[in-house]
């Protein structure tokens, strides 16, 4: 939904241009000039906008936007009329007609125009000249027509090809001017209580959510000079009583145009101060928008908060006048359409009802053996919210929930009502909230006063939570239902993530980052490497990056908790005793009581307070258990005071799950990479050795993600006095099979070849030790050569090519040849012959080696193969053995997009020649 509001001028006209001449019709029973009077001669002073998608939920989204625009306009006594007629209009858009809709409120100085547009115009009534009947009021569909006639001073319809758009105009009561609603007159003892200053904090927040404008008030509640708060989001001061996806977040009320409500505000002390305030969406002559906040402490909401409209009176009703709607006599016309906006509105009535200082509302959890605060008024809010107290809190009837119950005075029952210690509270009533005499919550007032209330005032309170349960445990399992969907949701999406990776550093920042600042403010993850081994503090995250150091440092002051196996949620309460302890050392310095120079401090005052203010609430911890082993804990915490609600535990406790099967995934598959790639070093020479007059270079490429030992290798080693042996070979498959006959292959050339054996006496006994293996046997492609370095600049070079790729010689004038000739592979038949060649490397020349994986590139059907080699090789003229081996190795890689699905081995041996003085 988008919306703007332009206050003064008139406004453009928002139809397209060139539409057809405008088609009206005469609703039964009015005179046609209403119809038919649609002039804008007068001005237009604010214009408000918004569409809407053809959903369901499109209609309730329509009423609040239209509601609200007219509340913040000022026009509080049309608004029941404008919200009927719009709910009607948008309902035959979104639904019957199944198009978005367009709503447009024009206010001017007679009244409010609201237009509705959809885009369906063959959903018309007939034009005829005549009274048409409309049929009755209680069918589903055609109301709309009949509310406009019934209910505005004027409306009409109009049509283009494209759009149908139905308007109508509501008149403004005569009142006196300047008065926009006014209150009984009230004897001075009956007057809300106020401190001998009342501060108004005046706080302009722009487009961006940052705040603009702070006054001098705002300083004095806040305890923030408006240098340290300007440009930074209010959402980092404000303490939101907001749960994701169940109502009104901070941000979407910025962007109202009007709203008027409670939350916290954080001060400089690290506390929160709870406010009642009232948001203004405005524009300044540019055209930009922003939103002014008024603020005042919650107990004096009086001076900031709009008269609610009292309910209509019904004809049904009694002689005394009053509804008979008990729900609306107690939570007055209309009633709040989300759970957070009901609770509240209760609590304040309750609280007004008995005239009580405080008031607070509880709802039980499913067993029923704990409450849950979920709304207060008149208490520390921030610190009491999602708070549990036991069901049963002792023995009798005074002890349970489940009763009425009336306390004189609670410093003669200490602890009686857990909620409320600490409070300055004394006399309080409570009551059960049941539903089919299942416990649903427990509604409770509260006074400062001893003995303010007796069985009388138990009665009427009861009386009224009776009214009220059922609407309260239908928007409660409505909250519950949405909160059960978003949380399907999000756990899908956080499991997707977690199978994602398998490293397991990601993996850890990924379980952090999923539970901040969605689940908690801040998190910290234990890891367990063995049973022996102690936890250790791995992962650390914060809402805020600059307080993630300073908790880091607090925790590891502090003993890891406990890794016990027990599934759930425990609260740990180490942290927010060294956070508080951290705070007071710090107050202390700053004070000067340390003994220390405050000057010297003072620097580290700021960080300390605000870390311990950010872990001093609650903090919990869940195992991670895997494969019936604790391997590490999740910690969650809130800031200072607050508390976390029992459906997030539930869900951070379904994460926990999830996350340490990931976590211990991608343990196991470390290690196994470790060991993979401990195994693939140990089969490969540590270092080439240094040869006289033989340049020597050699590259390697591990296919796969390093979890799979591959089949190739090379050697280059000494064998005895100016002479080296060299090999390059690949295994078939891959794996331990595979790794064992390398290994075998590697260690036995370097044995046979130190004995003083020819090159085809070396590999028919390795054949021998290959076929000895039996089933583990695996056949082996191998290049092996003995190189001995000549005076007169060459190399002369004796290779025997069992199965293997041949090599290739390059000589100084670019021709490319292959060194050897094919002879039969190992590891298939006993009895093998085979010869060696001589191959004589001039100056200058270069032999190259390589593995299958290099000749059997592919890209679709095409190959490298032996000829794509030769064809690169020939470009190589006058380069090193390093420069070789380089641009082979880039020529196969760019040869194709994909990534290379076999291991490749290049070994590039070059003569340089003579150096001359």
């Amino acid at each position: 939904m988008t919306t703007g509001l332009i206050p003064g001028g008139q406004p453009p006209d928002p139809r397209p241009t060139g539409a057809l001449p405008q088609q009206r019709r005469e609703p039964a029973g009015h005179a046609a000039q209403h119809v038919e009077n649609r002039s804008r001669s007068s001005v237009i002073t604010a214009r408000a906008a918004a569409s809407f998608e053809p959903v369901g939920r499109s209609v309730a989204s329509a009423r609040s936007f239209v509601r609200d625009t007219l509340q913040g306009w000022g026009f509080a006594d049309i608004v029941d009329d404008a919200v009927v007629l719009t709910s009607e209009l948008v309902t035959n858009a979104v639904v019957h007609a199944g198009t978005s809709a367009d709503v447009l409120c024009l206010r001017s100085d007679d009244g409010v125009r609201i237009e509705v547009a959809d885009r369906y115009p063959e959903r018309e009534i007939p034009l005829q000249a005549t009274a048409v009947n409309m049929g009755s009021p209680d069918r589903e569909g055609g109301r709309g027509l009949q509310l406009c006639a019934a209910l505005a001073g004027r409306w009409g319809v109009e049509y283009i090809p494209t759009h149908k758009t139905v308007w109508f105009q509501l008149d403004l009561p005569a009142r006196v001017v300047g008065t926009r609603a006014a209150g009984p007159a009230l004897p001075s003892e009956l007057l809300p209580l106020a401190d001998s200053r009342v501060r108004v904090a005046v706080i302009q927040v722009d487009r961006t959510g940052h705040i603009a404008a702070w006054n001098e008030d705002a300083e004095d509640l806040f305890g923030y000079s408006a240098e340290q708060v300007t440009g930074k989001p209010l959402t980092d001061l404000a303490a939101w009583p907001h749960t994701p996806g169940t109502s009104t977040g901070i941000a979407e009320a910025l962007r109202l145009s009007r709203w008027e409500g409670s939350y916290g505000i954080r001060t400089s002390t690290g506390r929160v101060t709870p406010v009642y305030a009232s948001h203004l969406r405005v524009r300044d002559t540019a055209g930009e928008p922003s939103t002014v906040c008024l603020l005042v402490r919650d107990h004096e909401r009086a001076v900031l908060q709009t008269p609610l409209r009292g309910p209509a009176s019904d004809t049904s009703t009694g002689s005394e006048g009053q509804s008979t709607d008990p729900f609306e006599v107690f939570i007055g016309s209309p009633a709040p359409d989300d759970l957070d906006g009901l609770l509240q509105r209760t609590v304040e009535r309750a609280r007004d009802m008995l005239d009580g200082d405080s008031a607070f509302l509880l709802l039980a959890t499913d067993d029923e053996t704990e409450l849950e605060v979920r709304a207060s008024t008149g208490l520390p809010s921030a610190r009491q919210r999602f708070a549990r107290v036991p069901v049963e809190a002792g023995p009798g009837r005074y002890g349970s929930a489940r009763m009425p119950a009336v306390h004189d005075d609670l410093t003669a029952v200490p602890g009686a009502v857990p909620l409320l210690n600490g409070t300055g509270m004394r006399s309080v009533v409570t009551v059960p909230l049941k539903v089919e005499g299942r416990l649903t919550g427990s509604l409770g007032v509260a006074a400062e006063a001893p003995t303010r209330y007796s069985n009388e005032e138990a009665l009427r309170l009861q009386f009224a939570a009776d009214r009220i349960a059922l609407a309260v445990e239908s928007a409660r399992l409505g909250e519950l239902e949405r909160l059960r969907r978003g949380s399907l949701s999000f756990l899908v999406e956080a499991s997707d993530l977690l199978a994602g990776t398998l490293d397991r550093d990601q993996t850890l920042a990924l379980m952090a980052q999923m539970t901040v600042p969605t689940l908690a403010t801040w998190c910290a993850v234990y890891t367990i490497a063995d049973q022996a081994s102690e936890p250790y503090l791995s992962y650390v995250l914060h809402e805020d990056e600059e307080l993630i150091d300073g908790i880091k440092s607090l925790l590891s002051k502090v003993p890891a908790p406990d890794p016990v196996p027990t599934p759930g949620a425990r609260v740990w309460t180490a942290p927010g005793e060294v956070a508080h302890q951290a705070a007071l050392r710090s107050s202390m310095r700053s004070l000067g009581l340390s003994g220390s120079p405050t000057r010297q401090v003072t620097p580290g005052i700021g960080p300390t307070l605000a870390t311990a203010s950010a872990v001093g609430g609650e903090t919990v911890v869940l195992p991670l258990v895997a494969r019936n082993r604790v391997i590490g804990m999740l910690t969650l915490g809130k800031p200072t005071d607050e508390h976390f609600r029992q459906e997030i535990l539930e869900l951070a406790e379904d994460l926990s799950r999830r996350a340490a099967l990931a976590l211990d995934n991608a343990r196991l598959y470390s290690e196994r990479t470790a060991i993979s790639q401990s195994l693939q070093r140990s089969l490969l020479p540590p270092e080439l050795p240094e040869i006289d007059g033989v340049e020597v270079e050699v590259i390697y490429r591990a296919a796969g993600e390093g979890n799979e030992v591959g089949g190739d290798f090379y050697d280059v080693f000494p064998i005895r006095d100016g002479a080296y042996g060299f090999a390059i070979g690949d295994v078939c498959g891959t794996g331990p099979n595979a790794a064992a006959v390398t290994g075998l292959a590697r260690h036995a050339l370097r044995l046979l070849a130190r004995e003083g054996l020819t090159g085809p006496t070396v590999l028919e006994r390795l054949n021998s030790a290959i076929l000895d293996e039996g089933a583990r046997s695996r056949f082996l492609t191998l290049l092996y050569g003995e190189m001995r370095p000549q005076e007169d600049g060459s190399a002369e070079l004796k290779v025997v090519c069992a199965g293997h790729p041949l090599p290739l010689r390059l000589r100084q004038d670019g021709t490319v040849e292959p060194a050897a000739e094919p002879q039969p592979l190992l590891g298939v038949i006993e009895d093998l012959e085979l010869y060696e060649q001589t191959v004589t490397l001039d100056p200058g020349d270069v032999l190259l080696c390589v593995t299958d994986g290099v000749t059997e590139r592919r890209e679709g059907a095409r190959m490298l193969g032996d000829d794509g080699l030769a064809d690169v090789l020939t470009t190589c003229t006058g380069l090193t053995a390093g420069a070789v081996a380089a641009r082979i190795m880039r020529a196969v890689e760019r040869f194709a997009s994909d990534a290379p699905s076999d291991d490749m081995a290049i070994l590039a041996m070059r003569v340089p020649g003579l150096h001359k003085d």
